[in-house]
């Protein structure tokens, strides 16, 4: 495995800490502030509840070792939002060393990060994905990134959404955005049905330009993009009323959202394929979702 200092490690997994910390804050707001239009149930604002999670370190070929925490909301606001932090470390099985940079090399690994997924209880609420990472092994990188999965699209809030990305990529080189957005476009897409998953965000991934500060502090201002925009765009919304007829239609576009999630999602394969916590990956999924 290469060696990548401990510090750097210790400062990356304190920012994935402090970034879900920030976000559930701001999720945990929008339940406190939303009108009664947008909770015609009555409930009580949501609060997220914290897991830890752990695996016993092994030995050999796909031994694994590490955990992390799980910090799942229902309120609301949001019928179900994840905020996940792992910090995990081991070896890759022989079938999955092929798939990883470095990994052939040297099966040796360790990866960090958090990974949020919101499944709002209102339809005139996007749905929003968002994830940063780093990963070792005998190479070192980081990725992630951010995508929102509207119901009913809003041209403005997918024009902010971008402009928050595009602002982020943009201080480090004008590349990034339009390579990452066509990334996300690809990756996001579900070939089976020949459509998109949502109106896209950016997607990275192997970011290694030789300055690990640098790359630290993009992946820490994607980061930080999401966590400003997304809570922007659901008070937008969540005041609003709902039908029926609208319910129907979100339920179908999670279907969606689960069918990506479980054939095509790569997280989902490595988290799976590394004896992550079950619970944990497939915190992605929602609670309820339809098929026509």
């Amino acid at each position: 495995m290469t060696d990548i200092d401990e510090a750097l490690k210790t400062r990356a997994t304190q920012w994935f800490a402090k970034l879900r910390d920030e976000i559930c804050a701001a999720f945990e707001a929008c339940e406190d502030d939303v009108a009664a239009a947008g909770n015609p149930g009555g409930l009580e604002a949501g609060r997220f509840e914290r897991t830890e999670w752990s695996r016993p370190a092994g030995e050999g070929a796909g031994s694994q070792g590490g955990g992390g925490v799980m910090s799942v909301l229902r309120g609301r606001v949001f019928e179900k939002a994840g905020v996940n932090i792992s910090i995990v470390h081991g070896e890759f099985s022989e079938q999955f060393r092929a798939q990883i940079p470095g990994a052939a090399e040297d099966p040796r690994f360790w990866a960090a990060g958090v990974s949020l997924v919101a499944h709002p209880r209102s339809p005139r609420v996007p749905i929003a994905h968002m994830n940063t990472r780093m990963i070792v092994t005998t190479k070192g990188w980081f990725g992630g990134g951010g995508d929102l999965t509207p119901v009913f699209p809003d041209d403005a809030d997918t024009a902010d959404f971008h402009a928050a990305f595009r602002s982020a990529c943009d201080t480090y080189d004008a590349d990034y955005y339009p390579k990452y957005k066509k990334w996300c476009d690809e990756y996001f897409f579900l070939p089976h049905r020949d459509e998109p998953r949502g109106v896209g965000g950016i997607f990275y991934d192997n970011l290694d330009s030789g300055d690990w500060e640098t790359d630290f502090a993009f992946t820490q201002d994607v980061g930080k993009a999401f966590r400003d925009i997304y809570p922007a765009i659901v008070r937008r919304h969540m005041d609003d009323g709902w039908s029926a007829e609208d319910t129907e239609k979100q339920l179908i576009k999670r279907g969606r959202y689960v069918e990506f999630n479980l054939i095509h999602d790569r997280g989902t394969k490595f988290g799976l394929m590394t004896g992550g916590n079950t619970e944990a990956i497939l915190m992605s999924m929602p609670p309820l979702a339809a098929w026509p």
